[in-house]
């Protein structure tokens, strides 16, 4: 945890990337400060209400079918009232000059009714907390809404549903430990609990792009963010067991190199994302076919490099 926030920290004062900041305005909050705050929440939990098994002494003939989520009750407990202080906070917290429960990007959005609302509650509780000037100066809506506040996309209120995404990601883990080399078993929970999230995600959006009760959002990193990003990525797992577990039809290459060396391929990125040849000025700033073929080219580049790496038994790890 301690080294992942350090690295987040460290990064913005990196000779690599000026202009250099003054810790009189460092942001606080930031992707790898984020996954810190996440990865001590999830790792305490499991530490404090996790129940060992012998290895190889569980199998799905001997274990109820709830075997990886009912002895673990206290956890599910402890994520849900978590749950319970995010809607909370982000629907009944009263933000000054914002109406309650409110979600939008403020500046010109909602016919410019709430110019300095960005965020509603989780920009309110940064602001409150980190102090305007350790937040991010520079988000999404700045440009798309004209905004003229701070907004932090990785704040304190958006940590608390990643730390539930974490969870459920936990709980794939829990699965191939639990019904180890039991594939039919497996993917089922995989299916099922991608059948449950997507389910609450239409709950949750209507069925809709940007509309809902809790519409999806990356920046607000809301609920039905969670669940809808979840329910994808069991099911994506799902397939990805099936053709390299349960078949053996491939072998996870060439993904897993980066995934080996994935802390040094972002702070590689972080660095050098700038730089040639993993950027170049773009004839036209506007571009999605440029801008796709500059991300692909500073993908592959960073997946050969792990690569390399990987060929020469150098990993780093935290």
């Amino acid at each position: 945890t301690a080294r992942l926030a350090w690295f987040g920290w460290t990064l913005a004062e990196t000779p690599f990337l000026p202009p250099l900041v003054s810790w009189n305005n460092l942001r606080i909050p930031g992707v790898l400060q984020r996954l810190a705050a996440t990865y001590l929440a999830t790792a305490v939990l499991e530490l404090l209400f996790a129940k060992a098994v012998a290895e190889g002494s569980t199998s799905v003939s001997t274990c109820p079918s709830g075997w990886d989520i009912l002895p673990f009750w206290p956890q599910w407990i402890f994520i849900l009232m978590l749950e319970a202080v995010w809607l909370s906070l982000t629907f009944l917290l009263t933000v000054p000059g914002c109406p309650e429960g409110y979600l939008g990007p403020g500046g010109i959005g909602d016919l410019g009714k709430y110019p300095n609302c960005t965020g509603g509650a989780a920009r309110y509780i940064d602001h409150l907390l980190l102090g305007e000037r350790h937040i991010y100066q520079h988000p999404s809506s700045n440009v798309l809404y004209k905004t003229t506040v701070a907004y932090d996309p990785e704040g304190i209120l958006g940590t608390i549903n990643s730390i539930v995404m974490a969870f459920l990601g936990l709980q794939a883990g829990r699965i191939l430990l639990f019904y180890k080399d039991q594939h039919k078993q497996i993917m089922l929970r995989f299916f099922i609990w991608s059948l449950v999230l997507g389910v609450v995600s239409a709950a949750l959006t209507k069925c809709t792009k940007d509309q809902g009760w809790i519409p999806v959002n990356k920046n607000l990193w809301s609920l039905s963010y969670v669940t809808t990003l979840s329910c994808f990525a069991f099911l994506l797992l799902l397939l990805i067991y099936f053709l390299v577990d349960s078949r053996r039809l491939w072998s996870g290459a060439p993904f897993f190199y980066p995934g080996i060396n994935s802390i040094l391929v972002y702070v590689g990125h972080e660095i050098f994302e700038d730089y040639f040849p993993f950027k170049w000025k773009k004839k036209d700033g506007q571009s999605h076919g440029e801008h796709l073929a500059q991300n692909l080219v500073a993908t592959s580049i960073w997946v050969l490099v792990s690569y390399v790496l990987y060929r020469k038994r150098i990993f780093w790890k935290i």
